[in-house]
C-alpha cells in the first residue's frame, strides 16, 4: 500500500518518460545515501565544525576576537547595528516594545509563548520539552529521522513541533536582550539552546526529519548569533558548540535536500536557502563558499520555476506566495549587503512578487488566503498571523523605491508609518515597522518614510495565477479561477474553482475559509479544502477536484478553470470563466460564472450558468466571514451586517425569466472560517440548493450598503440598470 501511495503521489499530473526515469534514479541514489547517513549517526552528532585551516589553527580566545570584530560578511542591518535598532524601537514603538520584554519575561520565567494560531503554549516549567508535541503530548521519538512517521491519526501534528523547533522565539528574546541589555534573556538563550542540542541529535528525531525546518532554523540561529554574539555567555566553548550546530545544520541539510526532477516546492527553496544563509555568513567553514554559490545557484533556478510570468507562486496558495515572498526578498537584501550578484532578472520578478501582494491584499489591510497555509514566515521578526501580509509591501516599498506599495490609512486604519510637522516619526502602523526597522535598519525606515502614499489600486488580472481582482475606492471583489498548483500536481490547492471574495465599505462579508490544521485532524483538514466551504456551486454534493482523506497534500486537477473573457474599465469590470471539475458525473455538467462589478453604482452581479443533461442537485453558497451577522429576510435576501461599521452586504438570488428554477429558499449553513494555522472560529455559508434538470441559470445581486445609505435609495439603484 505504501509503494502503491508513494506511485500516486509521484506521478500525478504531467510526467514525461525522461523525468520519471531521472526521478526514479534519484530516488535511488537518496536510499543509498540515507544507509550510509544511517551508518555514520553517531560520529555525525560528535563531528566538531569543520572549519577552514587558518581558522581551525587558531587560538579558540583569537576565534571568538575574531567573530566579534569582523565587519564582513553583512547580515541584515536591523541585526547588524542592533543597538542602534533597540533604540529606535523604544523611541518609535514604545507600546510593542512593552509587549516585546513582557513576552520575553514569559519565556524566561514560564517557559510559554505564542505558537501559531493556537494561543500562547508553555513547554515545560522546568526543562523545555522540545518533542513533546503540544497538542496531543505524544513525544516524538529519537528515531533515525527518515523513518519518522509523520501521519500518527493520534490528534499529533509534526508541523506544530517543527514550529516550535524552529526557534524563532530566540528572536524575541535576542531583541529583548538589545533593548534592555538584561542578562537573564541572554543565560535564557544559552541555556535552551543547550537543552535543544541534548535533546536532538544530529539526524535523529522529528526535527531532523524534514530539511525544511533544519533550514528555517539555522536561519533563525544565525540572527541570535548575530545579537547574542557578545553576551557574556559567549565563550571560547560556547562559540565552539555553536559553530558546531551551524556546521551539523547545513551538512544536514545538504545530505536530505528535497528536490525533485518532477517538480519542486517550498521545502527545497527553503532548503537552498538556509544553505546560501550558511555559506553567506559562515565564510569561516570548509563548505560555506560551496553553499553559498549552490545555494544562489538554486534559489535562483527555483525562482524561474516555482514563480508563474504575472509573480504569483505555482502552488496555488497565497499563504506559501508570503512565505516563498520572504525568502527570496530577504535573501536578495542579504546577497546585496555582501557583494552577491543577483541579476536586474530576478529583482524584476521579485517586485512582480510584491505586486501580486498589492493587488490581493484586502482594503482592510488582510489577504485572501487561497489555497493552503500554515502560517509559516522566515525570520519572524513579529509572529503574524496567516492572513498578514502586508508588512512584505512594507519592506517591498522600502527596497524598490516604490510608492505603490505604501499602505494608506482607509476607513479601517490600515497601517503605515506617518511623519509629524516637527520631523520625529511616530508609529502609525507599528507592526509594519518592526520588520522595516529590523531587515533593512534605520535606512529602511527612513526610505519608507521618503515615499508619498499612492492611490488605492484598481482592477488587475494575473490570468496565469488565475486570480482576477475586481475593485474600486473600498469595494473589493477576488475572483479565483486558478488551477490545483504545480501543473496539475497540486498540493497546496483548494476545490475553490470560480469562487470569490467580497469586501466592501472597508468589512470583508465573504471569505475564503482557509486551512486550519493539516495531518491532527484529517476529516478537519479534507473539510477546510473541500467544495462546500468555499464560495462557487456545488453539483451533486461532489468534488471539485479529486480528494482523499488519506492523503492530506494531494488534490485532483479535473476542474481545470478557463477564463472566457475579461474586460475592465473606469465604469465596469467583467469576468467570464468556466471549469470542466464536474465533467466526470453521469451525465457531465460545466459550471460557467461571470461576475459584472458596476463601478459607479457600486454593485456586482454574478451569473452562475450550467450546463449538461439530466437531473442534477445545485448547490450555490456564499461562505461569510467570522463576526458578521447573516441573516435571512422574508423576501428571501440575505443580509450580511457588520456591528463595528454598521455596513451591509445583501445578496439576492434572482429566478431566470423562463422560470427554471422559478425560486429558491436560501439556508445558513453552520460552517468554519480559519485565519491562522490551528486557529478556527465558527462561521455561516448563506446556500440556495435546488434540484433541476440542466441546462440551468442563477442570478445573484451583491449590493453594499454603509452605514450612511438608504437602503431603499440602493436597491432602486441597482434594479434601474446593469453594469
Amino acid at each position: 500500500m505504501k509503494l502503491i501511495s508513494t506511485t500516486r503521489r509521484v506521478l500525478r499530473g504531467e510526467v514525461s518518460p525522461r523525468l520519471a526515469a531521472l526521478e526514479a534514479a534519484r530516488r535511488i541514489r537518496t536510499l543509498n545515501e540515507r544507509r550510509r547517513e544511517r551508518a555514520q549517526l553517531a560520529e555525525l552528532d560528535l563531528q566538531p565544525a569543520r572549519l577552514r585551516e587558518e581558522f581551525a589553527r587558531i587560538r579558540a580566545s583569537d576565534l571568538l576576537a575574531h567573530f566579534r570584530s569582523r565587519v564582513k560578511p553583512k547580515f541584515l542591518p536591523g541585526f547588524q547595528d542592533f543597538t542602534r535598532s533597540a533604540e529606535l524601537q523604544r523611541k518609535l514603538s514604545p507600546q510593542p516594545t512593552a509587549q516585546l520584554i513582557d513576552q520575553a519575561r514569559r519565556i524566561v520565567k514560564e517557559h510559554c509563548w505564542p505558537l501559531l494560531g493556537f494561543g500562547e503554549k508553555c513547554f515545560g516549567k522546568e526543562a523545555i520539552e522540545w518533542n513533546r508535541d503540544p497538542l496531543s503530548g505524544f513525544i516524538w521519538p529519537l528515531d533515525y529521522h527518515a523513518d519518522i512517521n509523520l501521519i500518527r491519526k493520534d490528534g499529533s501534528d509534526a508541523r506544530v513541533v517543527w514550529e516550535l523547533n524552529r526557534l524563532s522565539h530566540f528572536i524575541t528574546l535576542g531583541r529583548a536582550y538589545a533593548i534592555t541589555n538584561d542578562d537573564s534573556f541572554s543565560k535564557e538563550f544559552f541555556q535552551q539552546l543547550k537543552s535543544w542540542r541534548l535533546q536532538n541529535p544530529t539526524a535523529r528525531g522529528v526535527n531532523w526529519n524534514c530539511a525544511m525546518e533544519v533550514a528555517l532554523r539555522a536561519i533563525n540561529l544565525l540572527a541570535a548569533f548575530q545579537v547574542f554574539l557578545r553576551a557574556p555567555e559567549m565563550d571560547d566553548l560556547a562559540l565552539k558548540d555553536f559553530l558546531k550546530l551551524f556546521d551539523q545544520h547545513g551538512a544536514h541539510i545538504q545530505r536530505n535536500l528535497e528536490f525533485s526532477h518532477i517538480a519542486n516546492s517550498n521545502h527545497y527553496l527553503a532548503d537552498v536557502t538556509g544553505l546560501l544563509w550558511l555559506g553567506v555568513m559562515l565564510p569561516e567553514l570548509q563548505s560555506a563558499s560551496e553553499w553559498r554559490d549552490f545555494g544562489r545557484r538554486e534559489l535562483l533556478r527555483e525562482m524561474d520555476q516555482q514563480l508563474l510570468p504575472d509573480g504569483a507562486d505555482n502552488e496555488a496558495s497565497t499563504g506559501y506566495h508570503r512565505l516563498k515572498a520572504e525568502m527570496f526578498l530577504y535573501s536578495f537584501v542579504l546577497c546585496h549587503l555582501n557583494g552577491i550578484d543577483i541579476d536586474e532578472k530576478y529583482w524584476g520578478k521579485l517586485r512582480a512578487m510584491i505586486d501580486y501582494v498589492r493587488a490581493y491584499i484586502r482594503p482592510d489591510g488582510y489577504a485572501p488566503l487561497l489555497g493552503d497555509s500554515d502560517s509559516g514566515q522566515l525570520l519572524p521578526i513579529v509572529r503574524r498571523r496567516g492572513d498578514d501580509h502586508s508588512y512584505l509591501l512594507a519592506v517591498g516599498a522600502a527596497v524598490f523605491q516604490e510608492p505603490r506599495f505604501k499602505l494608506g490609512t482607509h476607513a479601517s486604519g490600515v497601517p503605515h508609518l506617518e511623519t509629524t510637522d516637527n520631523g520625529a516619526q511616530h508609529a502609525g502602523g507599528v507592526r509594519t515597522q518592526e520588520e522595516l526597522l529590523w531587515i533593512l535598519g534605520e535606512d529602511g525606515v527612513r526610505d519608507y518614510e521618503a515615499l508619498t502614499l499612492s492611490a488605492e489600486p484598481a482592477s488587475q488580472s494575473f490570468p496565469d495565477a488565475g486570480t482576477y481582482v475586481l475593485r474600486d475606492d473600498d469595494l473589493y471583489l477576488l475572483f479565483s479561477a486558478s488551477e490545483s498548483g504545480i501543473k496539475g500536481r497540486g498540493s497546496h490547492g483548494h476545490n475553490d474553482a470560480l469562487s470569490i471574495e467580497v469586501s466592501a465599505c472597508d468589512t470583508a462579508f465573504i471569505v475564503d475559509p482557509g486551512s486550519y490544521i493539516y495531518t491532527s485532524n484529517l476529516p478537519e483538514r479534507h473539510l477546510f479544502r473541500s467544495t462546500a466551504y468555499h464560495s462557487t456551486v456545488q453539483v451533486d454534493g461532489q468534488e471539485q477536484n479529486t480528494t482523499d482523506e488519506a492523503m492530506p497534500f494531494i488534490i485532483g486537477n479535473e476542474a481545470r478553470p478557463r477564463v472566457l473573457s475579461w474586460e475592465t474599465s473606469a465604469e465596469a469590470d467583467t469576468i467570464v470563466a468556466e471549469h470542466y471539475g464536474y465533467g466526470r458525473l453521469s451525465p457531465p455538467v460545466t459550471h460557467r460564472r461571470t461576475v459584472r462589478f458596476d463601478k459607479g453604482r457600486r454593485f456586482w452581479i454574478i451569473e452562475d450558468e450550467l450546463t449538461g443533461a439530466g437531473i442534477h442537485e445545485f448547490s450555490f453558497r456564499f461562505h461569510v466571514a467570522p463576526g458578521v451577522e447573516a441573516k435571512v429576510r422574508p423576501d428571501g435576501t440575505v443580509e450580511l451586517y457588520d456591528k463595528i461599521s454598521g455596513a451591509r452586504l445583501l445578496v439576492s438570488c434572482q429566478p431566470r425569466e423562463d422560470g427554471q428554477p422559478s425560486s429558491i429558499e436560501p439556508i445558513l449553513e453552520s460552517q468554519f472560517s480559519s485565519h491562522d494555522y490551528g486557529q478556527k472560529e465558527p462561521s455561516v455559508s448563506a446556500c440556495w440548493t435546488t434540484t433541476a434538470s440542466t441546462p440551468i441559470g442563477i442570478e445573484f445581486r451583491l449590493i453594499p450598503i454603509s452605514s450612511e445609505d438608504n437602503e431603499e435609495e440602493r436597491r432602486a439603484t441597482v434594479s434601474e440598470a446593469r453594469p
